[in-house]
């Protein structure tokens, strides 16, 4: 998975989402948390949107649009998903936990 162009995360958490939609969490072993995992967005047809790679803390976000989501993450690991409804403006929370 090197050499992809996929943005490092912050561990900074989003407090604040304004006028956006913000989908948010954490790649988690267990109760760890895993650094260096892509992760991506999935429409709810499945279709790639957009992919990160979760801080050292295992957090990710994605300003995305409203409406039903799926977040996989990818890592030497292990591979996990999760689904998430962002129903309108604000943070939505979800963590992937890796198997």
């Amino acid at each position: 998975m090197e050499g992809c162009g996929a943005p490092q995360q912050s561990a900074e958490p989003v407090r604040d989402s304004g006028d956006q939609v913000v989908v948010t969490g954490r790649v988690l072993a267990g109760d760890e948390p895993v650094g260096g995992a892509y992760v991506r967005l999935l429409d709810s047809g499945g279709e790639f949107t957009a992919e990160v790679v979760s801080a050292g803390s295992g957090d990710f976000r994605f300003y995305a649009a409203p409406g039903a989501w799926r977040v996989r993450a990818l890592h030497r690991a292990g591979t996990g998903e999760a689904l998430v409804t962002a129903d309108g403006v604000g943070v939505h929370r979800t963590d992937v936990v890796l198997s």
